[in-house]
C-alpha cells in the first residue's frame, strides 16, 4: 500500500510536470500507450467533426489518425484564417509535437507578443539541437517558464560532462554476481532493448553467475504502470525498481538521486563488476557507483543514440549543439569503461574511431534462446494458430514502427507486387510512432483487405509471426543509424528457418548473406525490393534452402548461451 500511494504521488507530478510545460505532447505520449485498434478509429471520427479547423484538439486528431494530408490543411487553413496570437502559438506547439517543426515556423511569428511563446520558441530550438539557444530565450522569464529554463539547463549540464557525486563505500565484492543498470525491461516493456537484457541475465544465471538488475529511476510508473511493484521477478532474475513519492525537478537531480538509490543497492548484493548500456546517462551513473565500490563496470553499445535521434530531423541535425556534445559524452563514457561490448563489426569499427582501444571490445552480436532453438512449426500451423489462411502467401516483419525502419517502402513494394500475387498479403507486427502514417498509406493504396496491423504482441505472439511469414524484411532506409545498428528481429527469424530480405546495408549484411540465407535489396528503392520479393515468392524451393541455411547458422554462432560464455570470460579477464 506505501509504495502504491509513493507511486500515485510520483504520477501526479509527472503528469503536473508535463501539463505545465508540454500538455500537447503528453496528450499524444498518452494515446501512443492506448491500444491502436481503439485510439485511430476515435481520432478519425473526431477529426471529421470540423474538418478544416485548426483548433489543438482537432490538430491533434488528424495527427493520431495518421491523416498527415488533413493536418496539412488544417495548418494552412490556420494560415487563411489570421491564426495570431495564443492561438497561433498553440498550433506551432502542435506542429512540434507531431514532428512538423516548418509548420512551427510559420506559425511562431504570428504568435509575437502571446504570453507563453517564448515557452514555445525554445521548444522549437531545443528540437533542432540548438541547447544553448533554448535556454537563452527563457532568460529572464518567471513561473512556469522559469522552471522550464532551469530544466533545460540542468540537461545543458549534463551533456556538458557534469558527474553525479559519491562518496566512496566500498565494500567486499561477491565472485561470480554482476548488476545490470537498464532503462526498462521485462514485464512491463516487451521491446528488442528488454528482451536482449533479459536474455544476457537469464543466460549468465544459467552459467552459474548471480545476476540482477535494476532500471532507471521512475520506471516503470513512468510510462503508466501505476501499480508497480518495488521488484519484479522474471524467470528467476530479479529486477529491482527506483520509486520514490518525488523525483527531482532537475536532470542532473535525478541522475544524482538515481545513482545514490543504485549505491544502496549495491552495497547489499555486493556485485563483482556493474554492467550498463547505452544510452551515456546509464554510463555516467554506472561509473560513479563502481569507482564507490571499487568494481569494474562494462558499458555496453547497444545503439548510436545520437545518430537515432539525428535520423528524425534530416542530416543538419548532426552539426547541432545536441549531435556534438551527444556524441561526446558517448565517447567519454565508452573510454573510462573497463569493456565496452557491442553488437557487430560495424559498430565497433565506430567505437574503436572514438577512440576506444581494439581488445578492450567484445561483440556479443544479438541472439536467440528458448523457443528460438526448438524445431519450428511449419507455416500452415503457425498461421492456423494466429487464425490465418494457412494457404495465404504472407510478406511482413515484425519491428517498431518508426520512420528509419523504411516500412513505407516495404508497402510501396507489396502495391506493386499485389497485381501480380492475388494471394499475397502484408503483416506488420508491432507499434510506433510511424503507425498512423502507415495505415493512411495503406488506406490511400486500397490495400487495407490485404494488410494486418497487429499492434504490439507478446514475445510467443512475435514468434508465431515469424514462422507464418514466407518472407522476413528489414527494409530500413539508408541512414548512418541503420549503416552501423544490427537488430534482433531478423536474427530470430532466421532461427525460425525463414528467409530474410533486407536493404544492402553493413550491418544487415552482417547478418543476411546474399543468396545464402536471404536476400538483400537497394534501401529506399520499393520497386528493386519488389523483384527481388517477387523472385523469392515464386521459388518455394529456394526459399526453403536459404531459410534452412539460416537456422543452421543461428544455432552454430548465435545463441545467449554462448554470448553468456563470451561475457563470462571477458569479465574474468578483468580480474572478477
Amino acid at each position: 500500500m506505501i509504495q502504491l500511494l509513493k507511486n500515485i504521488a510520483l504520477t501526479a507530478g509527472t503528469v503536473s510536470e508535463h501539463l505545465t510545460e508540454s500538455p500537447f505532447v503528453l496528450f499524444l505520449q498518452v494515446l501512443r500507450r492506448l491500444p491502436s485498434r481503439i485510439v485511430r478509429p476515435l481520432a478519425r471520427f473526431v477529426a471529421k467533426l470540423a474538418p478544416n479547423s485548426a483548433r489543438p484538439l482537432f490538430l491533434l486528431a488528424s495527427h493520431a489518425a495518421g491523416d498527415t494530408a488533413g493536418l496539412t490543411r488544417r495548418f494552412e487553413h490556420g494560415v487563411r484564417a489570421g491564426l495570431e496570437g495564443d492561438r497561433a502559438r498553440k498550433a506551432a506547439e502542435v506542429a512540434i509535437a507531431a514532428g512538423q517543426p516548418a509548420w512551427a515556423d510559420v506559425f511562431l511569428p504570428l504568435a509575437a507578443g502571446a504570453t507563453r511563446t517564448p515557452a514555445t520558441l525554445a521548444r522549437r530550438k531545443w528540437y533542432d539541437g540548438d541547447m544553448s539557444g533554448a535556454v537563452v530565450v527563457l532568460a529572464g522569464e518567471r513561473g512556469g517558464m522559469a522552471k522550464q529554463r532551469q530544466r533545460l539547463e540542468s540537461e545543458v549540464r549534463v551533456f556538458q560532462g557534469w558527474r553525479p557525486s559519491l562518496t566512496a563505500s566500498a565494500v567486499k565484492a561477491q565472485p561470480r554476481r554482476v548488476l545490470h543498470l537498464l532503462t526498462n525491461s521485462v514485464p512491463h516493456t516487451g521491446s528488442g532493448y528488454a528482451r536482449r537484457s533479459h536474455s544476457i541475465l537469464t543466460a549468465q544465471q544459467d552459467a552459474g553467475w548471480e545476476a540482477m538488475a535494476v532500471t532507471r529511476l521512475g520506471y516503470p510508473v513512468q510510462i503508466g504502470a501505476v501499480t508497480a511493484r518495488q521488484h519484479d521477478v522474471v524467470d528467476g532474475v530479479r529486477y529491482e525498481r527506483l520509486l520514490p513519492a518525488r523525483m527531482k525537478p532537475s536532470m542532473d537531480g535525478r541522475l544524482q538521486q538515481q545513482a545514490e538509490g543504485i549505491l544502496t543497492l549495491a552495497r547489499d548484493f555486493r556485485p563483482s563488476i556493474l554492467h550498463t548500456t547505452t544510452h551515456f546517462v546509464n554510463g555516467l551513473v554506472a561509473r560513479e557507483v563502481a569507482n564507490a565500490l571499487d568494481v569494474p563496470w562494462a558499458y555496453e553499445v547497444r545503439g548510436q543514440l545520437a545518430d537515432t535521434w539525428a535520423s528524425t530531423r534530416g542530416e543538419e541535425a548532426r552539426g547541432s549543439e545536441r549531435y556534438k556534445l551527444f556524441t561526446e559524452r558517448e565517447a567519454d563514457v565508452m573510454q573510462s569503461a573497463d569493456l565496452v561490448v557491442t553488437l557487430g563489426e560495424s559498430m565497433k569499427h565506430n567505437i574503436v574511431a572514438m577512440g576506444v582501444p581494439d581488445n578492450k571490445i567484445l561483440i556479443c552480436p544479438n541472439a536467440v534462446g528458448g523457443a528460438y532453438l526448438e524445431e519450428p512449426l511449419d507455416h500452415s500451423e503457425a498461421r492456423l494458430a494466429l487464425g490465418l489462411d494457412p494457404n495465404g502467401l504472407y510478406i511482413g516483419t515484425v519491428s517498431s514502427l518508426v520512420d528509419y525502419e523504411g516500412l513505407d517502402d516495404l508497402v510501396t513494394a507489396f502495391a506493386l507486387l499485389a497485381p501480380r500475387l492475388p494471394q499475397l498479403k502484408l503483416v506488420l507486427v508491432g507499434d510506433g510512432t510511424a503507425a498512423p502514417a502507415l495505415q493512411d498509406q495503406v488506406r490511400r493504396l486500397g490495400l487495407s483487405e490485404r494488410t494486418i496491423f497487429t499492434g504490439r504482441v507478446p514475445p510467443e505472439q512475435a514468434r508465431l509471426h515469424h514462422l507464418a511469414l514466407d518472407i522476413f524484411v528489414v527494409p530500413r532506409k539508408d541512414l548512418a543509424v541503420t549503416r552501423a545498428v544490427t537488430p534482433l528481429k531478423p536474427v530470430e527469424a532466421l532461427a525460425c528457418g525463414r528467409p530474410v530480405v533486407a536493404s544492402n546495408l553493413a550491418a544487415l549484411r552482417e547478418i543476411v548473406h546474399d543468396g545464402v540465407n536471404g536476400r538483400v535489396a537497394n534501401a529506399e528503392d520499393p520497386g528493386g525490393l519488389a523483384e527481388v520479393l517477387y523472385e523469392l515468392l515464386d521459388d518455394e524451393g529456394l526459399r526453403k534452402r536459404l531459410g534452412a541455411a539460416g537456422r543452421q547458422e543461428v544455432l552454430a554462432t548465435r545463441t545467449w548461451q554462448a554470448n553468456a560464455q563470451a561475457y563470462i570470460r571477458a569479465y574474468e579477464n578483468l580480474g572478477v
